[in-house]
């Protein structure tokens, strides 16, 4: 019916100038003093005429309009399934649109090309420093002084780093890795408490955990990934007190600190890209690209996260990893 509308109301030029003819015969008749009855019966014959030729009309834009909106969806045969043009407009706005559309297909093409470069180079890049921080790291471990503590430390962070970028990058791509099936939990807890052992020891921070003997589907590489994150997070902003990890019914695992805590204005926030509030302000190393990562590769597998914080609190991040959407493979 909308449609419909749009359509007489793109052709009341037409019917006005109908209307305006048949006033022109009346009033020439009437001047001439000859019968309006003789007026009256043709136009009303070229009434129903014209209202049969409307409605061939309109049948005939209806479905140029549906075509039309088949094509929008068919990007790549929008040039080649374009309707027949009528006049001299419709032909100028299809070779308008030929030529945008070959414009898009250029930019599409040289983007990617840039992509794929600049993939190629930081997973080069990638490979290439992880061979000094190997070598920076087995020379710090035969010696035994807070100095070098301190500098296996950060020297792990820049580790770190090095990973959220080629997690950064393999999000972004078209493809991914992904292997889900089931997946021992308390393996994958056990390998990020593993990983950040020396900084809860340095740190004299307590870490409270108890194996939580459960299965859930995910993907293990991915799901590390994020506990190492949570992780990374609570000891960055808790000076001193503890880190617990518990398993929430019927599968929500809950990583909580007693850190410094998470400005309520900032809490909505803390998933966005680039978003590293006024902590993270402070705190020079802040990416804001930690959190972020997290929320994608859970939205990716099926996962939700949750943060829950009070100023000078402590802050609890939530996994739920009951919810699926993906098949075990």
């Amino acid at each position: 019916m909308e449609l419909f509308l749009q359509y007489l109301k793109g052709r009341r030029g037409e019917m006005a100038a109908g209307l305006v003819f048949c006033a022109i015969f009346a009033v020439t008749f009437a001047l001439y003093r000859l019968p309006l009855r003789a007026v009256w019966y043709p136009a009303a014959l070229c009434a129903l005429v014209g209202l049969v030729l409307l409605i061939l009309d309109f049948r005939r834009v209806r479905e140029k309009h549906r075509r039309l909106g088949t094509i929008r969806s068919m990007t790549d045969a929008l040039a080649e399934n374009l309707p027949r043009a009528e006049g001299i407009q419709e032909a100028d706005y299809q070779e308008i649109i030929r030529l945008l559309r070959q414009e898009q297909t250029d930019f599409r093409t040289r983007t990617n090309r840039k992509y794929e470069d600049m993939v190629a180079y930081y997973t080069v890049w990638a490979h290439q420093i992880k061979t000094p921080i190997a070598a920076m790291g087995l020379t710090l471990q035969r010696e035994d002084s807070p100095l070098a503590r301190r500098l296996n430390a950060e020297l792990f962070r820049v580790e770190q780093y090095v990973e959220m970028v080629m997690a950064f990058l393999r999000l972004e791509g078209e493809s991914s890795d992904y292997v889900i099936r089931p997946c021992d939990l308390d393996h994958i807890l056990r390998q990020g408490v593993r990983k950040f052992a020396g900084e809860f020891i340095s740190r004299r921070l307590k870490l409270v955990y108890q194996p939580v003997h459960t299965t859930v589907i995910t993907d293990e590489k991915w799901l590390a990934f994020v506990v190492e994150q949570i992780l990374s997070n609570a000891l960055k902003y808790t000076p001193a007190g503890s880190i617990t990890i518990t398993l929430e019914p019927p599968k929500t695992l809950c990583i909580r600190d007693t850190g410094i805590g998470i400005d309520p204005a900032d809490l909505p926030r803390i998933f966005d890209h680039g978003y590293t509030g006024c902590h993270g302000r402070r705190d020079k190393r802040a990416s804001g690209i930690g959190l972020y990562l997290c929320k994608r590769i859970c939205g990716n597998l099926g996962h939700t996260i949750t943060a829950e914080s009070v100023p000078d609190g402590g802050t609890a991040i939530r996994l739920d990893l009951s919810q699926r959407d993906l098949t075990v493979e």
